[in-house]
């Protein structure tokens, strides 16, 4: 890659959704070597091409050198500091995208009741396709939504032979509350949050402006995430159980299987496109370098706009001391 990815143009990166989805690295160091990161423990020595990952999550135990961090910057793949196995998220890098026209567009759809609820309906057919939605409130959706999942949850049990009671876990602890399948899904829904994650930060939407939650800064990342528990993360953790495969690393690793299979990652970029772009218009992912101008419009940056229009932002400070008095 003979440019860093602030120089190049988006079709001299590789596309996200042709990426691998996610890549786990704990109690190791990370370097570089070439176009490659080097991943180094006291039993082997691991290359992997920086540019063909979607996300590197970094766990506990690993550190990691400055030229490898900017090869993975100059490649466009995010960064995530984890907790162990991946379960919590602590801090982010850069990603793909380069403009904020995606990021605008959701704020758009978010901060409307009418368009809010259209898109928490397109998230309801995504899921359970077949039901005329037309014309439900968010509330209805959540029975709705409650109702099938319940009656999911049954139909994995009596197909397994797995006992079921209740959902039960401990937000941010995925390993910390409920029975063995309570806690794989736990698991299995934290390894699926990552990848949402990769995504939404990497198309260049906010993980935070939610349609179904709010109030959380990755509520978008658990709408997206909603999207694909009936068909990965619920079943996997029946089948997980009943085969006696009850580690979070069983979890962790059958969900990233089962992700590679499934082809995970371009499906998840391809729905948030259809979900925040529903008319199959393509959004440009290209830095205007614009500023704002009245209403909705915007003019250019890197100008001197004083030549042509000056506006007193800040007034010119006036003199406190009446004129004829001693300071």
């Amino acid at each position: 890659m003979p440019e860093p990815w602030w120089r190049t143009g988006p079709q001299d990166l590789h596309r996200l959704e042709d990426r691998i989805s996610s890549l786990y690295a704990e109690r190791c160091h990370i370097d570089r070597d070439d176009n490659a990161i080097v991943l180094v423990n006291k039993a082997r020595t691991v290359h992997v091409p920086a540019a063909w990952l979607a996300v590197l999550l970094i766990g506990p135990g690993s550190r990691i050198t400055h030229p490898a961090v900017t090869l993975l910057a100059d490649s466009g793949t995010a960064l995530c500091w984890v907790g162990e196995q991946g379960v919590r998220l602590y801090a982010t890098g850069t990603s793909t995208a380069r403009g904020s026209q995606l990021q605008l567009r959701q704020a758009w759809l978010v901060t409307r009741p009418k368009e809010r609820v259209a898109v928490a309906r397109r998230m309801y057919d995504m899921r359970f396709p077949g039901e005329d939605t037309t014309g439900l409130s968010l509330q209805q959706l959540r029975g709705r939504e409650g109702t099938r999942v319940r009656r999911l949850y049954a139909q994995h049990a009596e197909r397994t032979g797995v006992p079921w009671t209740k959902r039960d876990y401990k937000p941010g602890d995925a390993f910390a509350a409920g029975d063995d399948v309570n806690r794989l899904l736990s698991a299995a829904n934290s390894a699926l949050y990552g990848i949402c994650h990769a995504a939404v930060t990497g198309l260049g939407a906010s993980p935070a402006l939610g349609f179904v939650h709010t109030g959380n800064a990755l509520s978008f990342v658990l709408d997206i995430a909603d999207l694909y528990k009936a068909e990965f993360s619920i079943p996997l953790a029946f089948d997980l159980t009943a085969k006696g495969l009850t580690s979070e690393r069983d979890a962790r690793t059958a969900l990233r299987d089962a992700a590679v299979r499934g082809k995970l990652l371009p499906r998840i970029v391809a729905d948030i496109k259809r979900l925040l772009v529903p008319d199959g218009d393509d959004l440009p992912d290209e830095d205007l370098g614009a500023l704002w101008d009245d209403g909705e419009t915007v003019v250019s940056s890197g100008r001197n706009w004083s030549a042509t229009h000056h506006l007193d932002v800040i007034p010119e400070p006036t003199d406190p001391t009446p004129a004829g008095t001693a300071p």
